[in-house]
């Protein structure tokens, strides 16, 4: 008890404007999620109405995640270069534009456009994000702020089934996108109402100011990580920090994106889910998520504070503890025959060590790279990310069609379960035995 008292007493001291602007990046990367779940959510109704094959689905799905790829590397840089503040509300801009356009989408085609545009624009969310929280958070509390802003992706992926499916049910499918597009407008009132730079911010104190860059990086120019990047995208590539951070994104990304996209899909063909019957499970799973994203970024504090473990030590060794659960979905299938909800809580479990791993893995950027280049490795990353996406996605598309016609999808979908359990190890083990065993910050 008087340990907590102590820490309020401090955080009050210090100040805690710094948790407003992780609120605001939390908000938009909810609002992130919703735009990007809709499709799933109707995709029963769509692929009835433009008469859509399993790839047809998977090729909509890869042209959102190619455009994704491509984006999240010029978003990056573009970010790096003119800032947080308005890159920031650009990118949420066009997205919600993008996921507005789908009510206006008349076939297949015209959807992949619509998906690549969201695609594209959505890429935005998380270099800007990462590179909120590296310009306003010490690097002990990146990953707890990390964890609790990435917990929005769970939030969206909870409200989007109580969402979608009431409006395509009572409106249309057309009203859902426009009404889950519009949201953010919202939230772009909000941050220029809330958000500064630190250097630049009158709320902010100095005590907490001085908090913030209290473990700034010894070659940083400025504190408020601003300034033009100075390390170019040739040079990034020759770090194996920046190769861990792909390899990571590579292997694991594509997993988190198969179970938002075809975790409906799922429940629909194994156990005849349909419209809101589905909303239930989707919710349980991406809540129990969304706490884990956040215990994933509190358990590496908890290993410094309370263990007095360096930074990379207590990393590597919660990371490892999140890429085991994982393992646990190769035999979802199994246990759901006993019983839906006995597979519900199991890929919940999965989904949550993702969350976990998650917290963490963008956190490694801000350990090993200056603020400068935070967003542009974070990227390059995402590009990979949405490379190994669009690999899962397609390979997705062609197995389940295939196991569909011989009339036993769920070997599709068991095949695709082995990959999701033994992903996370494989990237642990080439990222932290491999190629930065220390961790060690880039030197230019």
């Amino acid at each position: 008890m008087a340990a907590i008292e102590m820490n309020t007493g401090l955080q009050t001291k210090i100040g805690k404007y710094r948790w407003t602007i992780c609120a605001l990046v939390f908000y938009a990367t909810t609002i992130n999620y919703l735009d990007r779940q809709v499709i799933s959510l109707l995709k029963p109704t769509l692929e009835k109405e433009f008469n859509w094959t399993e790839s047809d689905y998977s090729n909509i799905v890869v042209a959102f995640q190619f455009a994704y790829a491509i984006g999240m590397v010029f978003a990056g840089r573009f970010i790096d270069k003119i800032g947080t503040k308005i890159g920031y509300a650009l990118t949420l801009t066009l997205w919600s534009i993008a996921s507005i356009l789908h009510a206006f989408a008349t076939g297949t085609v015209s959807f992949a456009v619509f998906r690549a545009f969201l695609g594209v624009t959505e890429a935005g969310n998380f270099p800007a994000a990462f590179k909120t929280v590296a310009e306003w958070f010490p690097k002990k509390e990146r990953a707890f702020a990390g964890g609790i802003f990435n917990s929005g992706t769970n939030v969206g992926a909870i409200l989007a089934p109580l969402l979608v499916p009431w409006l395509a049910i009572n409106y249309s499918w057309k009203i859902a996108f426009i009404a889950i597009g519009a949201i953010g407008f919202i939230w772009l009132i909000f941050w220029f109402m809330y958000y500064e730079i630190p250097s630049k911010q009158k709320r902010l104190s100095r005590a907490e100011f001085d908090y913030i860059h209290s473990d700034v990086e010894p070659d940083t120019h400025t504190a408020t990580g601003e300034e033009k990047p100075k390390i170019t995208w040739t040079q990034l590539l020759g770090f194996k920090q920046t190769w861990a951070f792909i390899v990571g994104k590579f292997l694991t990304d594509g997993i988190w994106w198969f179970f938002l996209f075809w975790l409906p899909a799922f429940l629909n063909s194994q156990y005849h889910l349909v419209g809101m019957q589905v909303s239930l499970p989707i919710a349980f799973v991406y809540t129990l998520a969304g706490v884990a994203s956040v215990f994933g970024g509190w358990l590496p504090m908890w290993f410094v504070k309370e263990k007095g473990w360096d930074i990379v030590k207590a990393r590597k060794t919660s990371m490892l503890i999140y890429a085991f659960f994982p393992l646990l979905v190769m035999v979802s299938q199994a246990a759901g025959s006993y019983g839906m909800w006995y597979a519900v809580v199991i890929i919940g479990i999965a989904a949550s060590a993702h969350q976990a791993w998650s917290a963490n893995l963008f956190t490694t950027v801000s350990d090993m790279f200056p603020k400068n280049s935070v967003a542009s490795v974070v990227g390059i990353g995402g590009m990979a990310g949405g490379l190994g996406g669009m690999a899962v996605a397609k390979v997705a598309g062609l197995l389940f069609d295939h196991y569909k016609a011989l009339g036993h999808i769920e070997t599709g979908y068991y095949i695709l379960f082995l990959y999701c359990g033994l992903g996370y190890l494989a990237a642990w083990f080439i990222m932290f035995r491999l190629l930065v065993p220390k961790m060690k910050p880039i030197e230019v």
